[in-house]
């Protein structure tokens, strides 16, 4: 469905059967704090601060994000607070907000679309010609540089959420808790030109728009990364293909020339056999001994080239746990199942690290052992967070992720099988 400008939302109230009420702020109810949470990037400060003012004048109670975000937390957790505590969000659509701001909301839908369902969108469009979000195009918008903008502006949100229009707005629904969610994984930066036996490169240049409101020190997010990137460096020989090829010539010519070897001395072996019998069993020996060498040959490298991309994953794998142990301060996981594609999940460990400190408490290695845990088990259980699928039932007792598979539940159930390798 096509957006409708602003002069388009006056044409059309008219026909509807709801009224708008007067600039009066309606009441603030349960958990509400604010009747309204700004969205907006940073290069559209001063034509924002100036809508908050004019909107505060009027007695409306705005949230954003430089004043009423709580230090200590993060972004994330602080944007889906203010949403949950706010009777409608205001998106100032801008480039730079849809190019990245948006971009974020976007790549992080799955954690804020029990936040935003239902709950009254109001677009504004900053400046003609913004290209406005797929998500946002079935919305009603505002243009800033409409005469009537405040006017309009204040009449939407100054009526109660249950009057509004569902073609302009979404009505409030109770948001659902966003830890253990999937966010948009990371694609090698050579996925086009990757080899099943190489490491997939992943570019820490900077960090990605869905990750950038996560990771507060984005040095780590580097560092994490740089372990991961190492192993194309430290575990994979032969990269190049012509070597391999080079390779593979002179593993058949020397397999033709043992093959012509065997054959020859088995001619001799049963020449010599018939002119001067000896102990059969000299004969079987010798000539199974000749067929082993170039059948073990055969072998070793149809496992070679079978086990390729399985090494390469286990190393990648295990870079990604030594990662988590330094990303997990972030609340954020990484899970590796190919060598192409590293899965992203928004958890916090918090409590599995208080389980780990109360169950080793009277040894000293505690920290040791969580350390050890995320090393060996983090890749996995990222993963089968973000799939929703775990290689297990459902654990009876309620672990520390709502509605889910904890990490220590998850190293527990591992930990049973025998997996502690």
């Amino acid at each position: 469905m096509e957006p409708m400008s602003s002069q388009e939302t006056v044409d059309s109230q008219p026909h509807s059967a709801v009224s708008l009420s007067p600039n009066v702020p309606p009441a603030l109810r349960g958990v509400e704090s604010y009747h309204v949470f700004i969205s907006y990037s940073s290069s559209d400060y001063q034509w924002t601060h100036s809508i908050i003012s004019q909107l505060e004048s009027c007695g409306l109670s705005v949230c954003y994000h430089e004043r009423d975000f709580t230090p200590g937390r993060t972004v994330l957790e602080n944007m889906s607070q203010c949403i949950q505590e706010s009777q409608k969000v205001l998106l100032v659509l801008s480039p730079e907000f849809v190019r990245s701001r948006w971009c974020l909301l976007e790549a992080n839908m799955s954690l804020f679309r029990d936040c935003l369902e239902r709950k009254p969108i109001i677009p504004v469009l900053l400046q003609p010609g913004v290209s406005v979000p797929l998500h946002l195009c079935h919305l009603t918008y505002l243009e800033a540089n409409d005469p009537d903008l405040m006017s309009k502006l204040l009449k939407v949100l100054c009526t109660p959420n249950q009057q509004l229009q569902s073609s302009t707005v979404m009505p409030f629904q109770p948001p659902s808790i966003y830890n253990g969610k999937a966010l948009q994984p990371l694609i090698a930066a050579n996925d086009e030109d990757l080899n099943k036996w190489d490491c997939g490169q992943f570019s820490d240049m900077e960090v990605p728009d869905q990750l950038r409101l996560i990771i507060e020190d984005q040095e780590k997010y580097r560092e994490a990364l740089r372990i991961i990137n190492s192993v194309s460096q430290n575990k994979v020989w032969l990269r190049p293909v012509w070597l391999r090829a080079v390779i593979y010539i002179i593993s058949v010519i020397v397999f033709l020339c043992l093959i012509a070897i065997v054959v020859w001395m088995t001619i001799v072996i049963f020449r010599d056999f018939y002119i001067n019998p000896g102990p059969p069993t000299l004969f079987f020996v010798s000539s199974f001994s000749l067929i082993s060498v170039p059948l073990g040959l055969i072998i070793q490298l149809g496992l070679w080239m079978k086990d390729d991309e399985k090494y390469i994953v286990r190393e990648m794998q295990k870079a990604v746990g030594q990662a988590n142990t330094i990303l997990g301060e972030e609340k954020l996981l990484m899970g590796c199942r190919s060598n192409s594609k590293i899965y992203l999940v928004y958890v916090s460990l918090d409590g599995c690290k208080d389980e780990f400190a109360e169950t080793f408490s009277e040894q000293v290695g505690a920290e040791d052992m969580f350390h050890r845990a995320m090393t060996f088990f983090s890749s996995g259980y990222s993963c089968c967070l973000a799939k929703r699928h775990f290689p297990f039932p459902q654990p009876s007792s309620s672990g520390h992720l709502e509605g889910g598979v904890c990490f220590c539940q998850y190293v527990s159930q591992q930990l049973s099988r025998g997996e502690w390798t």
